[in-house]
C-alpha cells in the first residue's frame, strides 16, 4: 500500500483565515476538528478528506479548488 502525504503541497487556508479574522481554534470548532489539524492543514503536513476540505471552504467563502489546487492550476470562482 502507498501512502500519499500532502507534505510540500502549498493551500491558501491561512491566508483566507487570517483575510476573515478567525484564529485558527475558531476555524477549528466550527468544521469540528482540533486546532492541532487546522496547524497541519495550513503547514501542508495534511491532506483534508473531501468532507474537511468542503466545510473549511464553506466557512473561508472559498472554493475547494481556491484553497487546495496546485500552484499553476487555473481555478475558477463561479
Amino acid at each position: 500500500m502507498v501512502r500519499t502525504s500532502a507534505k510540500g503541497r502549498q493551500n491558501r487556508v491561512r491566508t483566507a483565515r487570517l483575510l476573515r479574522d478567525l484564529t485558527q481554534a475558531q476555524l477549528a470548532q466550527v468544521t469540528g476538528v482540533s486546532r492541532q489539524t487546522i496547524v497541519a492543514i495550513e503547514a501542508g503536513d495534511y491532506a483534508p478528506s473531501v468532507y474537511l476540505a468542503l466545510s473549511v471552504a464553506a466557512v473561508l467563502g472559498e472554493s475547494v479548488e481556491a484553497l487546495f489546487a496546485p500552484d499553476g492550476v487555473e481555478t475558477s470562482k463561479e
